[in-house]
């Protein structure tokens, strides 16, 4: 197999699609894997840098894709979408995100890895603001 320079892995609950490609841009691998897979498949692989789309779970899969010594770089989904070239897919939304990865103006767009720390202040912050928007919503039923 050809050396891997770049991995676009699209995640989901229990498949994860990858598509990598080579020096020349040419896809060397497509592949689906399931969750307890993939660990295991990165850690037999070389460094590559691994794009990922911005959501919750991408920043558990960047940081257990950096212990294992590759480059991760995570995407927002509205700089993944004009590359899907073909219906929607997982095979089709990982290709997009290996040629998203690509693209230098898009580097600077990339959402930094946070820690697990950072991801739980986050929830704290949204379950707090949700609870205020209860409060205000029994009050102004209340008044009513």
């Amino acid at each position: 197999m050809e050396t891997i320079v770049r991995i676009g892995l699209d995640t989901s609950k229990s498949v994860f699609q990858l598509h990598g490609v080579d020096g020349t841009e040419q896809p060397v691998l497509r592949r689906k894997l399931r969750r307890g897979q993939v660990l295991e498949f990165f850690r037999h692989l070389p460094p590559a840098l691994v794009a990922l789309e911005a959501c919750g779970a991408s920043h558990y899969w960047a940081r257990e894709l950096q212990s294992l010594g590759h480059e991760v770089a995570m995407i927002p989904p509205q700089y993944v979408k004009p590359y899907v070239q073909r219906g929607k897919s997982d095979a089709a939304d990982a290709e997009a995100i290996c040629e998203a990865a690509s693209r230098p103006k898009l580097r600077k767009n990339f959402v930094p890895i946070k820690s697990p720390e950072q991801q739980g202040a986050q929830m704290l912050a949204r379950v707090r603001n949700q609870f205020i928007g209860r409060r205000t919503q029994l009050a102004n039923s209340i008044r009513g």
